[in-house]
């Protein structure tokens, strides 16, 4: 026997809370349902029975990727928006699909089965759905438009899989020319350049500054090793113990909200949740929650969080924005727009799909600056290389004449 927390609705239609002894979650639930309330979400709490144990592991190994999550979403779009229900779609994903999507699937529909509702199903899996996938799907579920809010989901999720595959894919090659190059440097100063020098060295020659500073990168490199990963290791240590550290992360936070990159990132981010959000159903203010919830960036969420709280309070959205520094004009205007014509999801959503572009154009011409960099600075580290080499033959050329 387990012990179980639980959310329930009674018959009157309040919800209650408490714990309970079942075999598993079903068993939960239907001891619930026995005593006449709805179960809302069942939980495993204390010690867990070796069958729980077994469900948890089974739980995790089901876990979804945002690729699977992309194509659970489109699939549930797809089925829900031709009139399937939604134990029937899930079935059927279930029987189409292999490995972790079919497992997800089939517990989803458990749960759903059991008396649950779609969105308490999916808070099983807190790694795979997030508070704005899961606030948007509580927002169809009431307003009977979940198979038009799951359209909006599976566009928005395949959109940000398709920009991070894009930068993913871009910064590939940069990354093995640095690192194949880093190990073709190390290999000439730690292999190569002491035996060459050994030999003019053997002959009188006096070897140029160049080539001594090379040698003494390669003696360092080679004989205090040990030390270097030491410090090495301690550095990065030190820097990841500071950069928990919240005063840290704030003014690092801060920096980045003031760089113009990371700031539209942000911007585009929140812009494109908060469409997807209001045009699910969702009201302006739990929508503005829900999207803050989604910026990883703390200044820019302390500042979205007095927006939301200026429009809770009876304020303009345009007008909250406005109040701070760091959003486009363009964006408080079109906002603006949108809030005189009735039409602000639109409006949203079309400027965060052109700052989409715009931010797509950027880093496109960031990552294509990339790689001539790298060639450029590893090409001058090799050409020193060279010359530490050729600058004792030549002087050795002339010891012979």
């Amino acid at each position: 026997m387990s012990r179980f927390r639980y959310k329930a609705a009674s018959a009157s239609g309040s919800v209650q809370s408490g714990t309970i002894d079942a075999i598993d979650p079903i068993a939960a639930r239907a001891k619930l349902r026995d005593d006449g309330m709805l179960p809302l979400s069942v939980k495993a709490v204390g010690a867990v029975s070796f069958e729980g144990l077994t469900q948890q592991i089974g739980r995790r190994s089901s876990r979804a990727n945002v690729a699977e999550v992309a194509t659970f979403t489109r699939q549930m779009a797809t089925l829900i928006t031709s009139g399937v229900q939604i134990e029937e779609a899930l079935a059927a994903i279930a029987r189409e699909s292999r490995g972790a999507l079919a497992e997800m699937s089939r517990s989803l529909r458990k749960t759903i089965l059991d008396g649950g509702t779609f969105r308490a199903a999916l808070q099983d899996y807190p790694d795979s759905f997030d508070r704005f996938f899961l606030t948007s799907v509580s927002a169809g579920e009431q307003a009977g438009r979940l198979g038009s809010v799951l359209e909006h989901l599976a566009v928005h999720i395949e959109n940000r899989q398709r920009n991070r595959q894009s930068v993913t894919l871009a910064l590939i090659y940069p990354v093995i020319l640095i690192l194949v190059s880093v190990a073709v440097v190390v290999a000439l100063l730690v292999f190569v350049l002491p035996d060459i020098v050994k030999v003019f060295a053997a002959r009188g020659a006096e070897l140029p500054g160049l080539t001594r500073v090379m040698i003494a990168v390669s003696d360092l490199l080679t004989t205090q090793a040990l030390p270097i990963l030491l410090m090495i290791g301690i550095s990065v240590a030190g820097l990841t113990f500071f950069a928990r550290k919240p005063a840290f992360g704030q003014r690092r936070d801060l920096f980045l909200w003031r760089s113009g990159l990371a700031r539209q990132v942000t911007i585009v981010q929140f812009t494109g949740t908060l469409a997807t959000l209001i045009q699910s159903g969702v009201a302006l203010s739990d929508a503005l929650s829900a999207a803050i919830a989604t910026v990883q960036n703390r200044a820019a969420r302390d500042i979205l969080s007095q927006v939301a709280r200026d429009v809770h309070d009876g304020a303009s959205l345009s007008l909250s924005l406005g109040r701070h520094k760091g959003f486009p004009p363009m964006m408080i205007t079109m906002i603006a727009s949108g809030e005189a014509s009735g039409r602000l999801p639109a409006m949203l959503g079309r400027f965060a799909e052109d700052q989409q572009q715009s931010l797509q154009a950027r880093v496109k011409t960031l990552v294509g600056l990339v790689e001539p960099l790298v060639l450029l600075v590893m090409g001058g580290v090799i050409m020193l290389l060279v010359l530490a080499i050729l600058m004792p033959i030549v002087n050795l050329n002339s010891l012979i004449r």
